[in-house]
């Protein structure tokens, strides 16, 4: 389940690309699959392992662009243990909303990413967001977890802050809202929540038309989840990457 648009996020072959906070890695296997670079960054062991072996079986069966390399790295999201400039492109999916520090892990990833270069953010949108921390549950206490709830213009004023040029935006995943919503409300192992869970792998699975043309259509009123994508402008002649 892809939530940055790789339509609106194009990536070329043997691009150095970046997955910022990669998870379970669902944006780094496909970056792999499009030939990309790519380098997994999280802070979780488990799930860098995981995406570890999954970046083994890819290459062994082919499932890789031919010429792709993919590496994991441990560290820290503020503290980015990479050159400037180093990076045709970064992702950071349903990051910042977990960092304190959200500034300084914006002006990080703008630091590493080369002029000419682009960034997506996505993060949980407002509203559905809001009713997840309004409904009774854990969902905002789980270690960890949301520490803040940004509205759209905040996001993109504190990118643009750093000296990215944001130039466009969607929602995705309207799906997924009122999965969330159950949880909260009756808990995660309750009937509903399972029922609804099952829709969702139906959906994921085999993607059929008629969840496929809903999703569509509700995005843009109950998408989860806001994504942005933005530039980093190129160096002006006479201007080191380094210094831009």
């Amino acid at each position: 389940m892809l939530t940055v648009d790789f339509r609106q996020f194009p990536i070329a072959p043997r691009d150095r690309v970046l997955d910022l906070g990669c998870g379970f890695g669902r944006h780094a296997f496909e970056l792999f699959r499009r030939g990309a670079d790519v380098v997994a960054y999280d802070h979780s062991l488990e799930e860098l392992r995981e995406v570890s072996t999954m970046f083994y079986a890819m290459s062994t069966s082919g499932e890789a662009a031919r010429g792709a390399t993919a590496a994991v790295v441990r560290g820290d999201v503020l503290s980015l243990p990479f050159p400037d400039a180093s990076f045709d492109a970064v992702i950071a999916s349903e990051v910042l909303e977990h960092i304190p520090d959200d500034e300084a892990a914006m002006a990080e990833i703008t630091r590493i990413v080369k002029p000419g270069g682009q960034v997506a953010v996505t993060v949980p949108r407002w509203w559905p967001e809001q009713i997840n921390w309004a409904l009774p549950g854990e969902y905002q206490n789980t270690p960890g977890g949301h520490i803040r709830i940004y509205r759209g213009d905040q996001l993109i004023s504190r990118l643009e802050a750093t000296g990215l040029q944001v130039r466009g935006q969607h929602h995705a995943h309207a799906l997924h809202s009122p999965y969330w919503w159950l949880n909260c409300t009756f808990g995660r192992q309750s009937l509903p929540s399972r029922t609804y869970n099952k829709l969702l792998e139906w959906d994921i699975i085999s993607a059929p038309w008629v969840t496929r043309t809903a999703e569509k259509l509700l995005n843009p009123v109950m998408g989860k989840s806001l994504v942005v994508y933005a530039d980093k402008p190129a160096a002006r002649e006479g201007t080191s990457s380094a210094a831009a």
